[in-house]
């Protein structure tokens, strides 16, 4: 594995594990397969309904603690101090857990100034390790920025070849911000993992399309957290540490860049109006 610094100095795993779209059935024992695998960097949020599931793995692998690295989200229907300072200790009673390595603000919605101040006396009382948001857009991400007393360290955000953030990447970088890639296989859309492009570069380096795409994340410096219910895949996508792209690769890759996203749109006021009217609790 490999390490990337936040602004704090706080280190995680450049490859995690992400949770979405796993039944709450099938999410302890994908965990432990995803803990068999070698990962360390754990995703979850509030949302998924799967943290309880999360927590029994937990307990379940005899992982010491400092050994995993946990991220959980806060809702939109959290938002707000209090609500978030509720919501978080729920999620450390669902986790089964005494503090986070990483806590995110899950959308730009609702009262997140709220929220943020919750986060980082939160973060200050030491119960959690690095401090973060999830689909802000450049100008919702500045503006909480400008006005919050410990900078966000993470914006985790859609992030594959077909949609390549390139001006966040450059706000982020001007904020010494990191970005974290949700659905860096692009979901399986587009039939990413038959794309010519992207199938001769993966028969030059003898490696699997899905192993090209995560390399080009860890290359880009950002932190990559693939989905999958299988073993097999799990130990695929997380072998990708004994090779290179090189230049003529990245090249050609940034050219698969749409500039737009395929499966949701953060700033159109449907997805505004939809996600708050979305409930994950009474």
């Amino acid at each position: 594995m490999e390490y990337i610094t936040l602004a704090n100095g706080y280190q995680l795993p450049m490859l995690g594990y992400g949770t979405l779209h796993i039944p709450p059935k099938q999410t302890k024992e994908c965990v432990l397969k995803a803990f068999e695998a070698g990962y360390r960097l754990i995703d979850t949020a509030a949302s998924y309904q799967n943290e309880k599931e999360i927590g029994e793995a937990i307990k379940e692998s005899k992982l010491k603690r400092e050994e995993i690295y946990l991220t959980t989200k806060v809702w939109v229907q959290d938002a707000g101090y209090e609500n978030t300072l509720q919501a978080f200790h729920q999620s450390l009673e669902n986790l089964g857990v005494d503090y986070l390595d990483l806590y995110l603000i899950h959308q730009p919605y609702g009262d997140y100034y709220g929220s943020w101040k919750a986060v980082e006396e939160l973060y200050q009382q030491g119960k959690i390790k690095a401090i973060g948001v999830c689909n802000f857009s450049p100008e919702r991400f500045m503006d909480l920025y400008m006005n919050s007393l410990i900078h966000p360290m993470i914006n985790q955000l859609e992030f594959h070849p077909f949609y390549q953030q390139k001006n966040q990447k450059c706000v982020l970088k001007q904020c010494d911000c990191l970005l974290e890639a949700w659905g860096p296989l692009n979901e399986g859309q587009r039939d990413i993992f038959h794309h010519p492009m992207l199938l001769d570069i993966a028969k030059k380096h003898q490696k699997s399309v899905s192993q090209i795409i995560l390399r080009w994340h860890l290359e880009n410096h950002i932190i990559a957290i693939p989905k999958t219910t299988h073993l097999k895949r799990m130990k695929e996508n997380i072998d990708i540490f004994d090779f290179q792209l090189d230049k003529e690769d990245k090249k050609q890759i940034e050219q698969l860049d749409l500039g737009y996203s395929e499966i949701i749109d953060h700033q159109n006021y449907m997805t505004a109006k939809w996600l708050n009217k979305y409930k994950i609790h009474d």
